[in-house]
């Protein structure tokens, strides 16, 4: 049975999309991939977004894809991202994915809108195609090009009762968050991506929790988990111990490709590929990735 948004909080991780080293769909690693995310503290997972690789997949990939994270969810919340610049494919993708059993959509407004009315527009052209469909609105300037200010966000959530979150990944998130809350006309829940780089100081603004992806899920729920607890000096600390490799995961489809190495290593993945046309790591690669966690007091599995 699907799940509302209203409660959404905690992570939700921007979970990975598995291949096997020919660039074929590994969708059995989907079902080990699910179970570390939840034995690691996810809520819930949040598929098919830019780090899932989405735009790299058919449409019947994009289905299966969701099908299999939803038949492997165990009653956890599963998000998927629709976005797309042809409306048509984004309408039709929603369609599928939610009648597979899918809890939500996100949704991140496509390139070449310019201003505030083109954006109601927009979403009124989507919303009077997909009807009731609960969403996550993704604001993600530096990968939309769409800047959506506070009042324009505002209008949106007016307008449309199907947005139950806001994963915001603008810059400064904070100052936005802090913003939002202030601002905004009726209450939504609030997750934060930015590969969680920022985790701490915005939950003290008043975040929800994170929606981002990280091969230590588990600094990701606990920071989550202290926080909420009102233990702020440990938060940093476990925040910090982890976060030489967190920023080191930060660096695009790059990063991704060092992400997917880690989860390998941690028994979550049976191969650390990236679809193509994408990055491979090489030796050098591999052995700065080794000296890093040298340094560091990670966990085994």
């Amino acid at each position: 049975m699907s799940k509302t948004l209203a409660d959404t909080c905690g992570l939700h991780v921007v979970a990975q999309t598995p291949f096997l080293d020919d660039g074929t769909l590994d969708l059995e690693s989907i079902d080990t991939l699910s179970a570390f995310y939840y034995r690691h503290g996810a809520e819930g997972l949040t598929v098919l977004g830019v780090s899932g690789e989405a735009q790299k997949l058919t449409v019947d990939e994009t289905i299966a894809v969701a099908a299999r994270y939803v038949s492997a969810a165990d009653g956890h919340r599963i998000i998927a991202g629709v976005s797309h610049p042809n409306l048509a494919t984004l309408v039709e993708v929603t369609a599928q994915i939610m009648a597979e059993g899918a809890d939500a959509v996100m949704i991140c407004p496509p390139a070449g809108i310019r201003t505030d009315e083109d954006l109601l527009r927009y979403f009124e052209a989507v919303y009077a195609r997909i009807g009731d469909v609960p969403t996550v609105l993704q604001d993600f300037p530096a990968a939309s090009g769409v800047v959506m200010s506070v009042p324009a966000i505002d209008r949106l959530i007016s307008a449309f009762p199907q947005i139950g979150v806001i994963k915001e990944e603008d810059f400064p998130s904070p100052i936005k968050i802090t913003r939002m809350r202030a601002e905004l006309s009726r209450p939504v829940r609030i997750l934060t991506g930015n590969n969680g780089q920022f985790l701490v100081q915005e939950m003290e603004r008043g975040a929800d929790g994170p929606m981002a992806g990280f091969s230590y899920p588990e600094m990701l729920s606990g920071v989550y988990d202290l926080m909420t607890a009102g233990k702020r000096a440990e938060a940093h600390d476990l925040f910090n111990r982890f976060l030489p490799l967190l920023k080191h995961e930060a660096q695009g489809q790059w990063g991704i490709a060092l992400r997917k190495e880690m989860m390998r290593r941690r028994g979550a993945l049976t191969s650390s590929a990236l679809r193509g046309p994408g990055p491979k790591l090489i030796d050098i690669d591999l052995a700065e990735l080794d000296f890093l966690i040298s340094r560091m007091d990670l966990p085994e599995a």
